[in-house]
């Protein structure tokens, strides 16, 4: 019996969660959930698990990482909030199920030095896949991490025919149901960058090393080449209670949690390489992660002041990325990684976001 804390219970990772666990009682128990402001939803849920610690907000959620005895932290939250839980289930030494990718980039070299080894699972299905597929060999095997992407709602459009796209078009993802935020990071390709940090931040591989694909169908979720040639790829129905269902009793699988693929039904699946001019995204994230220090955390708080930005119509959908690349511009990073200049990076880097969109 694993004892596990969800942090974003009422977000679709935390969802998602609890359906794994209602549906494998004997495998799991909620001790402990953690919401932003759903009070009402967390209080439902709380009395439906029946869990008596529970948590609003990120300080109230990193106090209860650390006061509740569990085995793992599922860190659903949405953005840097993220930081102070993952900290906090790090210094713990519970096994951190991670969605909250933000908090490992944002974070950078302070979150890998509180983690020993295997105590971050991912939960990004990207990741999860990653994961899975470096068991197939050793380290030094490893030639290149190939992460997949849906191309999002976007696929295949030039950069003219993106200039005048509505929000409401941005978040009709073809493949996943997400929130706003990571909705929009994926049609931007914003999310894939991140993706591409984490991979880095994760597994250890030089960025050089970390390619992404278009492959639209979201079925092959990434894939590792070997250096006698051969790829092994994961590959499921896209279904996030599959990576959730791993992280949670990783490294051991979960009995029935998605359906398999048919095989006895015709298919193909395409993959295509990443159009870097219509979407630049991938590659300032890049240089962001090979820049390291605050740029990472600038990149991120930047982009959700730009998102909050398209969505409010004070800027348009390529202004997303281009705010974000003209506050790296100026960003003067500090000699020392630590919380506060972390912190302090992030408040400039929105204050710039918020000057840049302005005088769009």
């Amino acid at each position: 019996m694993r004892r596990v804390i969800i942090l974003g219970s009422t977000g679709s990772i935390g969802r998602q969660a609890i359906e794994v666990i209602r549906s494998n009682p004997n495998g799991f128990e909620v001790v402990g959930l953690a919401a932003g402001i759903r009070s009402d939803r967390l209080r439902e849920q709380a009395e439906e698990l029946g869990v008596e610690h529970t948590a609003l907000g990120a300080d109230e959620s990193a106090a209860l990482v650390r006061d509740v005895e569990a085995d793992v932290v599922l860190n659903g939250i949405t953005g840097s909030i993220g930081l102070g839980p993952t900290i906090a289930a790090l210094e713990a030494g519970r096994t951190l199920a991670l969605a909250n990718k933000e908090s490992l980039i944002v974070g950078g070299a302070l979150v890998k030095r509180l983690a020993k080894a295997g105590q971050i699972v991912p939960v990004d299905s990207e990741h999860s896949a990653i994961a899975q597929a470096l068991r197939a060999g050793s380290e030094s095997e490893v030639r290149r991490l190939v992460l997949t992407a849906s191309g999002g709602p976007f696929r295949g459009r030039s950069r003219e025919e993106l200039a005048d796209v509505a929000p409401s078009e941005a978040l009709a993802h073809p493949t996943w149901n997400m929130g706003r935020v990571v909705t929009t990071n994926s049609a931007t390709m914003i999310n894939k960058g991140l993706e591409v940090i984490e991979a880095h931040l994760l597994f250890d591989v030089p960025y050089a090393d970390i390619e992404v694909v278009v492959h639209s169908q979201s079925i092959v979720h990434s894939m590792v080449e070997f250096s006698d040639g051969s790829t092994i790829a994961q590959a499921s129905p896209p279904d996030m209670r599959l990576p959730i269902s791993l992280a949670l009793d990783w490294p051991h699988r979960v009995s029935g949690v998605g359906a398999p693929l048919n095989w006895a039904a015709a298919q193909s699946w395409d993959f295509e390489p990443l159009d870097s001019a219509v979407f630049p995204a991938v590659s300032v994230a890049k240089q962001v992660g090979r820049a390291g220090r605050t740029f990472p955390a600038v990149y991120n708080a930047a982009n959700e002041e730009a998102v909050e930005a398209f969505h409010a119509g004070g800027i348009g959908f390529l202004g997303i990325v281009e705010t974000v690349q003209s506050v790296l511009d100026v960003h003067d990073p500090p000699a020392e990684l630590t919380l506060d200049t972390l912190a302090d990076a992030e408040q400039w880097a929105r204050r710039q976001a918020q000057k840049v969109i302005a005088s769009a």
